[in-house]
């Protein structure tokens, strides 16, 4: 038979401090997508949804940085399409040689965590740079569709501020996945917004384009019907300026046919 032993008072309290602390990260963690999703659901445009993700992260976090990545065909590049801590930056591309835990990210697909990037063998090319910018841990969030990276998600913590524990790291994937959703919406919104964007002479030569065939089509049936098969002779005695002033009457109704009027 096992005797529990009960918990001294000083167990108990450090018990329930903790648990108080677990409550109040899911509270901000909460808070903060109650908050993101309130900004990109306001937006379709793709620059201020990705901008709004970084800035929101970055933010509750206290961040050395936060960016936001777009993957590139052939793999070998990435688009850096918003940065926290420069939000004037909209479309730089970076060699992937230079980030190997991003480039990681894209290509399994699966959240790279370096909790140390002092002791981190991955890490010990660019190590010195890391050291002077006093960062503590890296992050990289696939942003992923449909079973495929598309970004990523990249996050630096100062090695003097909080600790980046495994629910800020659940917190950020919940936050990539609500991003590619909004990404995917205003791809949509821009692909329709570009079809509606045909300039006016070109909508009006489509138009044009619909009416000769169906003038030329009852022409040539109504003129079937009424004198039967054409003779091979018919077009050589007509005159060149009875034919200009047919091809004119003709583009004159398919330019009102094309104006809707």
């Amino acid at each position: 038979m096992t005797t529990t032993l009960p918990t001294s008072p000083a167990e108990e309290l450090d018990r329930l401090q903790a648990r108080v602390q677990h409550l109040e990260q899911e509270r901000k963690h909460l808070l903060a997508v109650i908050e993101i999703l309130q900004e990109i659901a306001g937006s379709l445009h793709f620059v201020d949804i990705v901008q709004s993700v970084a800035r929101r992260l970055g933010e509750a976090f206290g961040l050395d940085r936060c960016s936001i990545f777009l993957a590139e065909r052939g793999g070998r590049t990435v688009r850096l399409v918003a940065s926290y801590e420069d939000p004037s930056i909209r479309n730089y591309v970076v060699d992937l040689e230079r980030y190997p835990e991003l480039r990681r990210a894209l290509q399994t697909g699966e959240t790279v965590f370096i909790p140390d990037v002092a002791n981190d063998p991955s890490m010990r090319n660019i190590r010195g740079t890391l050291m002077s910018r006093r960062v503590k841990t890296i992050t990289v969030v696939p942003i992923s569709w449909r079973g495929g990276a598309i970004g990523a998600i990249f996050l630096r913590t100062f090695r003097d501020g909080p600790a980046f524990s495994d629910a800020d790291v659940q917190f950020c994937q919940v936050v990539a996945s609500l991003t590619a959703k909004a990404l995917r919406s205003s791809h949509r919104y821009e692909r329709l917004q570009e079809r509606r964007g045909l300039d006016a002479p070109a909508r009006a030569r489509e138009r044009e384009h619909v009416a000769l065939i169906g003038f030329l089509r009852r022409l040539l049936d109504r003129f079937t019907e009424e004198e039967g098969p054409w003779s091979e002779g018919v077009l050589a005695r007509a005159s060149s300026e009875e034919i200009d002033r047919l091809v004119g009457v003709a583009m004159a109704v398919m330019a009102q046919e094309a104006s809707g009027r």
